[in-house]
């Protein structure tokens, strides 16, 4: 071999190492995201599952009206 075919081969080497490198960062700057999407799935999933496991409860900080419960003696109202 010639020193042009070295030359050429070493150049090469370096042009596919490159390329790998290249993509493997892209890849890597990818992962973050992939990794928050995949927490967010997650999240969601259980949500969903926990709402149907559990009857919803009224929340304890608001303060509800109290029962309106009519007494024996009156009549309920008449019907249009």
């Amino acid at each position: 071999m010639d020193g042009t075919a070295i030359t050429i081969i070493i150049l090469a080497i370096a042009g596919v190492v490159t390329l790998l490198i290249f993509v493997l960062k892209g890849v890597l700057d990818q992962l973050p995201d992939l990794f928050e999407s995949a927490r967010k799935a997650r999240e969601a999933w259980e949500q969903l599952t926990k709402k149907n496991d559990e009857a919803p409860r009224p929340d304890e900080t608001e303060e509800q009206p109290p029962p309106v419960i009519p007494s024996a003696d009156e009549e309920p109202p008449a019907a249009a």
